[in-house]
């Protein structure tokens, strides 16, 4: 008797709870987002996004992060308008801002920018150049030189668009005058920028490739264990890279002699060993907190013993302007922008969730004769990721969390390994379709600082090109594939 009571309490609970379920499906079904006009429109949002790209970079020749998130926030007050409930629609727009994917990319972000400043603070760039004239390097040589300085530079401090802002004041000119052709010149450090962008740790595009792609538990793939994997995809291109740089780089360049004239810090290079630090810590622990914790305390140690800076750069008070400095500060302060363009884009994909098109793209994609494949389904998706790229202008870090989800749900379909989906997305983020003249913050930016044409600039990139080609033959062979356990 006490085993048929227990029993039917149990039933009674079974009974119960698929009831509850079938409520909530019910009930989510219900307060599914709609839109004026049908699914499709939950787009306008991304196209408003798109156009106002377009009208930065093309119309207004212009670039900066605050202007990107202005126009994603500007994207959600109008495409609201098309929701059946505008106050469903901002429902939803939080509901994907306060995700656990976006706060943890906003808060590395914010740790990350505080790392970065300290490198910048060092000025690493120049010590670099001071070795260069050391070894008496010149023509083709100058330019794989450059490439792997900035590459450095550039996963050190996490930034490409900073480090090209340090590099090509410094390294450009010295290039010239040291007989490099100018295309390969600007391209190799526009090549260096990307590399660290898509390889270091601390970069944007790295924390979130690595955080949109989750596992089965619904834990976001490790930044440590995404770095370990994509180190092999990066090398490669890099090595290619440096060929072309080596054989190609001194054609047409005229030798001037004489010493480069530019801020040359030896003691600078020392900086190199808390960012070895810090990368070693973030891979072998997979935890980027502790990495940035020890790399930032240890750099702060150097920095001070060697007297590349003082206290004051560290954290001071300004009197005069009644303000707190140093390079925590400007770190955050510097980084604010990109976590508003990071908020501004969770919103927007907040609002494609609950409408269903994240699900509608990836059951589209997903029941397609080429995706019946592992390898078709990387292809589509390479060409997704490229289009969403382009579409943004090159800005890799949008174009990724764009994308991202949609990657997310069709990887886990065809039980592809999280890590082999973030390095996908972002090294084909990061390559040829971060690229395209006309329609690329690298190019533009490089253009801008070299006065050449933006074809010229994309054309001397070539880590865009080579890391391209060995994302499609990783997917073509399956090299690197492998299945989530």
């Amino acid at each position: 008797m006490a085993y048929d009571r227990n029993l039917s309490i149990l039933i009674h609970r079974v009974r119960k709870s698929c009831e509850n379920e079938e409520e909530q499906g019910m009930n989510t079904n219900e307060t599914k987002l709609e839109f004026r006009g049908g699914i499709f429109f939950s787009l306008i949002p991304v196209l408003i996004y798109v156009f106002f790209c377009v009208v930065l970079f093309i119309g207004f020749k212009a670039f900066n992060m605050e202007a990107l998130a202005v126009g994603g926030f500007l994207a959600l007050l109008v495409g609201g308008i098309f929701c059946t409930s505008y106050s469903a629609f901002w429902d939803s727009a939080i509901r994907g801002i306060s995700s656990i994917t976006s706060v943890s990319v906003v808060v590395i972000l914010l740790l990350v920018g505080m790392f970065s400043q300290l490198i910048k603070t060092c000025g690493l760039s120049g010590g670099f150049v001071w070795l260069a004239n050391r070894m008496g390097i010149q023509g083709g040589a100058f330019v794989a030189f450059t490439f792997l300085a900035t590459c450095i530079v550039s996963t050190a401090t996490g930034s490409s668009i900073g480090t090209m802002f340090i590099a090509f004041p410094i390294f450009y000119p010295a290039g010239l005058i040291l007989g490099a052709n100018e295309m390969l010149m600007a391209g190799c450090i526009v090549s260096g920028a990307i590399f660290g962008d898509n390889l270091a740790p601390i970069s944007d595009t790295t924390i979130a490739s690595a955080s949109t792609q989750q596992f089965r538990d619904g834990r976001p793939a490790d930044v440590g264990g995404v770095v370990t994997s994509r180190f092999k995809y990066s090398a490669v291109a890099a090595l290619i890279s440096i060929v072309v740089f080596l054989a190609f780089g001194g054609m047409g360049g005229a030798y001037e002699g004489g010493m480069i004239e530019a801020a040359a810090n030896p003691m600078s290079l020392v900086m190199l060993i808390p960012v070895a630090v810090m990368l070693c810590v973030s891979t072998v622990t997979r935890n980027i907190f502790a990495g940035i914790l020890v790399g930032l305390s240890f750099g702060t140690a150097v920095g001070l013993a060697t007297g590349l800076f003082g206290f004051e750069a560290v954290f001071a008070n300004d009197a005069a302007n009644s303000a707190a400095v140093g390079f925590l500060i400007d770190g955050v302060n510097n980084i604010l922008p990109t976590c508003a363009l990071v908020i501004s884009v969770f919103g927007i994909m907040g609002v494609l969730n609950d409408a269903g098109m994240l699900n509608l793209i990836a059951d589209r994609i997903l029941s397609s004769r080429t995706a019946q494949t592992d390898r078709g389904a990387e292809l589509i998706c390479m060409a997704g990721i490229a289009v969403t790229t382009i579409l943004l202008g090159g800005v890799t870090s949008a174009s990724i969390l764009t994308f991202g989800p949609i990657l997310n749900k069709i990887g886990a379909a065809k039980n592809i390994h999280p890590y082999r989906r973030a390095n996908l997305l972002d090294g084909t983020a990061n390559s040829l379709p971060a690229i395209i003249p006309f329609m690329s913050v690298f190019v533009f930016i490089g253009a801008a600082l070299t006065g050449l044409s933006p074809v010229v600039v994309a054309g001397g990139t070539i880590y865009g090109f080579a890391l391209f080609f060995v994302f499609l033959a990783a997917v073509i062979t399956g090299w690197g594939r492998r299945k989530e356990e």
